[in-house]
C-alpha cells in the first residue's frame, strides 16, 4: 500500500533522496527522538515528538494533527466554533477538530545542539485527502516563490534580527499564575541583563559574553549562517545577524531562530522574547530587517545591480521597490501582525513610519544598498516587528514585488528625509492594516480572499480580547479623577 508521501506525490526527488539518508540516520540510533513541527499561522512551530522507531515510519506516512491547531489566536484559544457545520471555515475538512497531515520536509533536518539527542524536521500541511493545506503559510511563500520562478527569478533574504533577554527572577508559576482560555498564563518576573543605551559598546558585550557565546554556539551547531551578535539600543536588547540565504531557507531560518533563542535561553536562566516592544523601563523597540535581492535562476547573478554610474538600482530593482512600496499598506498586517508592533512606528526612532524609500537611510521603510559593481546591492526593509510569520511577510515582499514588475511601476523619489517626507504614511494600528489589507485587491487576490478572511478573523479576535482588557493607563487616568 502507497503511503501518503508516495501517493499524494508530495516530495520532490530532492526531498525523496534526503528522506533516504535520513531514514539510515535514524536508523543508526543518531537520536532517540524526532520532532516534527510545522509553523502554525503566527510562525509558532507546534507539532508532536515521535521516539526514533516511530518516526522513520512517519518520515513517508505523516504525522497527524488535529485542525484546531490553525484555528488558535495568540492566546492559544480557539477562535472558530470547529464543532458546528463547516467548522466556522470556508472549505471542507475542518469540521469536527478533524486531523489534517505533517509531511515532513527531509531536506531540513537537524540534531539540536542544547538536546543532542533530538532530532528536528520542519514539516508542511496537507489535508488528509493530499490537498496542500489553505492556511498552511509555508505553503503560500512556496506559491510566491514559483511566481518567482517562472520568470527565471530567485529569491535570496537576509535577517538582522532585534530583541530582548533577561534574567528569570520568578518563573511565576504558582497555582493561580496558569493560563485559562484566552488569557495567557503570568509572565515571569526579570531582571536586565544590561542597562542599554551604550550600543555597540565592546565592554558591554564583554559583560554579555556568556549569553552571546550560548547564542553563537547555537546558531551554529544549527548550521545557520549567523553573522554577528550585537549589543543593541535599549536595556537588555540584543541582535543577531545572518548572511544571505534562499528564500524558503531563510523563512525556515527565521522560525527556527526565534525557537531556538527562546529554548536555550529558558533551558540557562534566561527569558528571551521577540516581542515588539516589552513592559519595561526605557525600552527600545525591536525590530526585523529583511534584506532581500533577485538573482537570475540560472545564472546566480544579483539583478538588482545597476549599470551606470549614479543609479542606487537597476530597473528591474527599481521596479521591485515601487511595488514594495505601492503595496506597503496592504502588506502591514503581515510584517507588523501584533498590537504591540505598532508602538514601533514613531518619526525620528530608527523605525519607519510612512511608505518612503532611501539611499542608506535607515530612517526610511526601504534602504537601499549597494551600487555599481557591488555583488551584495539590495533593498532593506526595516517594517517587520520580530514576531512577524517569515513565510507571511516574505510572501508579501514576493508579491507586491512582482506586482511592481508586471505593471513596470516607478519608485516615487528617494526620501532624503524620511520622517518629513510627504509619501503615504504607515497604518499606525492593527485595525487600520488590517483595513488596508483588505482594501488592496491585488494582495487579496495572490494570497487567496480564503487566507485573508480566515487570517483577518484570528487577528480581530485578538483585538477583540484586548479591547475588553482595562488597561493601567486608563485607571491611572480617571480612577481618581473621576
Amino acid at each position: 500500500m502507497a503511503s501518503f508521501v508516495e501517493k499524494y506525490q508530495a516530495w520532490t526527488p530532492e526531498q525523496a533522496g534526503a528522506a533516504e539518508e535520513l531514514a539510515r540516520r535514524l536508523e543508526s540510533g543518531e537520536v532517540d527522538v524526532v520532532r516534527f513541527a510545522f509553523p502554525d499561522q503566527h510562525g509558532i512551530l507546534r507539532g508532536k515528538t515521535l521516539v526514533a522507531s516511530e518516526a522513520i515510519g512517519a518520515l513517508r506516512g505523516g504525522v497527524n494533527m488535529t485542525t484546531t491547531l490553525f484555528a488558535k489566536d495568540t492566546s492559544h484559544m480557539t477562535v472558530f466554533p470547529v464543532f458546528s457545520a463547516g467548522g466556522g471555515f470556508q472549505f471542507e475538512g475542518m469540521q469536527g477538530a478533524a486531523d489534517f497531515v505533517l509531511v515532513a520536509d527531509p531536506s531540513t533536518f537537524r540534531i539540536l545542539p542544547w538536546s543532542p539527542r533530538s532530532g528536528w524536521v520542519l514539516c508542511d500541511a496537507y489535508m488528509t485527502d493530499g490537498r496542500p493545506a489553505p492556511l498552511a503559510t509555508r505553503s503560500i511563500l512556496r506559491r510566491a516563490l514559483a511566481d518567482l520562478d517562472e520568470l527565471g527569478l530567485s529569491l535570496t533574504a537576509g535577517l538582522e534580527v532585534e530583541f530582548h533577554v533577561f534574567r528569570v527572577e520568578d518563573p511565576r508559576m504558582g497555582l493561580h499564575d496558569g493560563s485559562h482560555p484566552g488569557q495567557p498564563g503570568v509572565p515571569p518576573e526579570v531582571s536586565l541583563l544590561t542597562h542599554g543605551y551604550q550600543y555597540l559598546t565592546e565592554q558591554r558585550y564583554d559583560a554579555s559574553e556568556e549569553l552571546m557565546e550560548l547564542l553563537r554556539t547555537t546558531m551554529q551547531g544549527l548550521k545557520l549562517p549567523v553573522h554577528s551578535m550585537e549589543i543593541e539600543f535599549g536595556p537588555s536588547q540584543f541582535e543577531l545577524t545572518f548572511g544571505p540565504m534562499p528564500g524558503m531557507l531563510a523563512a525556515d531560518a527565521m522560525v527556527l531562530v526565534r525557537s531556538a533563542v527562546k529554548q536555550v535561553c529558558q533551558r540557562h536562566g534566561y527569558h528571551a522574547t521577540f516581542m515588539c516592544r516589552p513592559r519595561i523601563p526605557s525600552v527600545m523597540s525591536s525590530g526585523w530587517h529583511l534584506h532581500q535581492s533577485l538573482c537570475d535562476k540560472a545564472t546566480g547573478r544579483n539583478l538588482f545591480i545597476p549599470e551606470n554610474e549614479g543609479e542606487d538600482l537597476s530597473e528591474l530593482g527599481r521596479q521591485y521597490l515601487a511595488g514594495l512600496l505601492a503595496h506597503a499598506s496592504g502588506a502591514a498586517p503581515l510584517s507588523t501582525p501584533t498590537i504591540n508592533g505598532y508602538r514601533r512606528y514613531r518619526s525620528f526612532s530608527l523605525a519607519p513610519d510612512r511608505a518612503s524609500w532611501g539611499r542608506d537611510n535607515r530612517g526610511a521603510m526601504l534602504r537601499v544598498l549597494g551600487g555599481v559593481g557591488q555583488a551584495a546591492t539590495r533593498i532593506e526593509n526595516r517594517v517587520g516587528e520580530p514576531t512577524a510569520n517569515p513565510y507571511l511577510y516574505m510572501a508579501s515582499q514576493v508579491f507586491s514585488g512582482l506586482d511592481g514588475i508586471r505593471r513596470k511601476l516607478v519608485p516615487c523619489p528617494s526620501a532624503d528625509m524620511p520622517y518629513e517626507d510627504t509619501t503615504e504614511p504607515l497604518p499606525r494600528s492593527l485595525p487600520a492594516a488590517l483595513d488596508a489589507l483588505r482594501r488592496d485587491e491585488y494582495l487579496c487576490e495572490q494570497l487567496t480572499p480564503l487566507f485573508v478572511n480566515y487570517y483577518c478573523h484570528i487577528k480581530e479576535a485578538e483585538l477583540s480580547r484586548f479591547n475588553l482588557e482595562v488597561t493601567e493607563w486608563e485607571h491611572r487616568e480617571y480612577f481618581s479623577l473621576f
